[in-house]
């Protein structure tokens, strides 16, 4: 009773702690957003040259070569270089998540850029920043009207530098996945990238790009923080639902639509910049583990098959991929030093810069440099692998000199001036970071209007075209893995109308216009029951280890306790059709036995599902991914090795469909 008592006091008192620390963190942030929206100028001029009105964004009078679209892009960059100071330099080298209030009004303290503990104009005038990540949505039109009031901050400073807006993915079915991805509310709704790769339509991919940069852009977002180019050779990883499988054939040619329906045939005012990641490839993570968490740190290459990884990347460089993002994880045995991708000379110089050729903005992954706290208490950790003994001026200066550009997650720039005053970091190093910045922005035309037009942003953002479209991927992208046949020899799938079903995890009114939906499994001809591949936590390290376990599931894939007791039991009542999520390779052994039928989405809602089960539509989907028969064999698995275990239950490549009722 006294050890509890004393656990409680001490909860208690970290409560408390934190709470005096948010409240003084918020105090401050006020002062802060006070001073910077004092500090605001006029909005910039527009001066008629040749009957076209212009911006004077630093107010002079005059239209500068920087401020003149007729000008060429590197003169145009040159020009406001020149005119940069220190400051305004090192800014434009940070690129801090954002949040914004679901009315589209700005964040005016805490939470303005995650836990960082100041507003949105203090960002902008403050520091100096005008890259953002955008974590959060809401309607279309309130996030244009969003857009619109960061834009007019930014016009207010000295040189009217306008603000680039980045997000991860925002067209899944899932409310926010389990990865990085902000569901939005208005967009039109897809498989994940797994799912598109499950189509093995090329086509449909740049469709999807296509139409995602139409919304992007109406609601002011200019960078996609994808695709990820990574390769799934890891069935254990957490990401595997944001890459396009296994298999570097197919994941180059859905990397290269991709990109080409995002940025266009080249890049312009109407592209949508893509930041592909994460190079080399975050796929091969020892064990499985995430490197988002303080023990996931190593990449491991027991195959010996690094060189593999990088042919996804060699085809999006081959598209033009504007940006490029390293990942966290250390490539242990690759380089001449075991350090993290983003710090690694030989990843970024040796191999991206020098032997690829590449000279787009290198954006960090997010959060390598400064660990995040609220006063004293640390919440995340710095992934600042193989270098944690570095201090976090050292670290910018490794980075810097490792060859990255742009610093993700990050949002203090004060310690890298100070690097510039002191000498450790010459400001020319900094111009070539801040030039190839500069130019993506201009390339973008964010320079001569970077405003959209809210009620535009509804109608784009609602077109049933884009819907339809969606849909329909949907339905492309769902595997039939087992039709089994009953007594009559036929197979269960696909449904007859007449059907009494019931149905767990799936919406019964939606269901009802498909069949006779009854309450109980005892009144039912058949069951459906919609379930996701399992996953088992591993012990949490830290508080940003327990916080990234929310959305980064890992560990064991199969299905084992209560879930596959309680799917048994409904299959051993009634022929039991499966739909299951696959955000990574689950091991089905110990299901299909006694279902009579099981399905795989990448992200698909109930109407996509039950028009596969009914026979509105034909499976056509095949496995981007091989999914193995038990955890022996995934533990046997070679993490950089594509298609590697042991008698899989099902192989790469699996789909069956109803004209053949076996894979082709």
């Amino acid at each position: 009773m006294k050890l509890f008592r004393r656990i409680l006091y001490a909860t208690a008192a970290l409560i408390a702690a934190i709470l005096l620390a948010v409240t003084a963190v918020v105090l401050i942030a006020v002062r802060r957003e006070q001073a910077a929206l004092a500090e605001l100028g006029r909005r910039a001029p527009r001066i008629e040259v040749d009957g076209v009105r212009l911006r004077d964004l630093d107010k002079n009078g005059k239209i500068d070569p920087y401020e003149d679209p007729r000008a060429d892009i590197n003169e145009r960059v040159e020009d406001l270089l020149a005119r940069m100071s220190l400051a305004e330099k090192a800014g434009l080298l940070f690129q801090p998540p954002i949040l914004m209030e679901e009315s589209g009004q700005l964040v005016d303290a805490w939470g303005g850029a995650f836990v960082q503990g100041f507003g949105t104009a203090e960002a902008i005038v403050g520091r100096g920043i005008s890259h953002f990540n955008l974590m959060n949505a809401s309607t279309c039109e309130a996030m244009a009207k969003w857009n619109n009031r960061v834009q007019r901050i930014a016009e207010r400073t000295r040189l009217g530098i306008p603000v680039s807006l980045s997000t991860d993915p925002r067209h899944g079915v899932r409310d926010a996945g389990r990865v990085a991805a902000v569901r939005t509310e208005g967009f039109s709704r897809w498989p994940e990238a797994l799912g598109l790769a499950a189509t093995r339509d090329a086509a449909l991919v740049r469709r999807f790009g296509e139409i995602a940069n139409r919304e992007y852009r109406a609601v002011g977002l200019r960078t996609a923080l994808h695709p990820m180019a990574d390769l799934a050779t890891e069935p254990r990883w957490a990401r595997v639902i944001g890459t396009f499988g296994e298999d570097a054939e197919l994941a180059s040619t859905m990397v290269t639509a991709y990109i080409r329906g995002f940025q266009g045939a080249r890049l312009g005012n109407e592209s949508v910049l893509c930041m592909t990641k994460h190079f080399p490839g975050g796929g091969p993570q020892k064990d499985g583990l995430d490197a988002h968490f303080s023990y996931g740190g190593d990449q491991a290459y027991p195959g010996d098959n690094f060189d593999y990884h990088l042919i996804p990347f060699e085809a999006a460089l081959a598209a033009g991929t504007a940006q490029m993002m390293p990942y966290y994880g250390v490539p242990v045995g690759q380089t001449s030093e075991d350090v993290a991708m983003g710090y690694n000379r030989d990843i970024i110089t040796g191999l991206l810069r020098e032997r690829y050729g590449f000279d787009g903005v290198v954006c960090t992954d997010w959060q390598i440099i400064a660990p995040k706290a609220v006063g004293p208490i640390e919440l995340m950790h710095a992934r600042a692998f193989g270098v944690e003994d570095l201090d976090v001026p050292a670290r910018y200066a490794r980075a810097l000199g490792a060859g990255v550009d742009q610093f993700g997650g990050e949002e203090d720039p004060q310690p890298l001036i100070g690097l510039v005053r002191s000498g450790q970091v010459p400001i020319e190093r900094l111009d070539t970071s801040v030039r190839r910045v500069l130019r993506d922005k201009f390339r973008l035309g964010l320079f001569d209007d970077p405003y959209v037009d809210p009620e535009a942003a509804e109608t784009i953002c609602d077109q049933p075209e884009f819907r339809t479209a969606g849909e329909i991927a949907q339905r492309r992208s769902i595997v039939l893995l087992q039709n089994d046949a009953g007594e009559d020899e036929t197979p269960l799938l696909p449904l007859a109308r007449e059907v009494r079903l019931y149905v767990e995890g799936v919406d019964a009114a939606v269901a009802a216009r498909y069949a006779t939906v009854v309450p109980t499994l005892d009144e039912a001809d058949v069951a459906l029951v919609r379930t996701e591949a399992p996953y088992e936590p591993h012990p949490p390290q830290t508080i940003g280890d327990r916080i990234f376990a929310l959305v980064f599931r890992q560990g064991d894939l199969d299905f084992k306790g209560d879930t596959l007791t309680h799917l048994q039991s409904v299959a051993r009542e009634k022929p039991t059709i499966v739909a299951i999520y696959l955000d990574r390779p689950a091991v089905l052994t110990g299901v299909i036995e006694y279902t009579a039928a099981t399905l795989a989405h990448f992200g698909a809602d109930d109407e996509a599902l039950l028009d596969i089960a009914f026979g509105r539509d034909t499976p056509s989907g095949k496995l981007p991914i091989e999914l193995p028969s038990s955890m022996d064999a995934v533990r046997a698995q070679k993490e950089d090795v594509p298609y590697d275990s042991v008698e899989p239950l099902f192989p790469y490549g699996f789909g069956l469909t109803y004209e053949k009722g076996k894979a082709p």
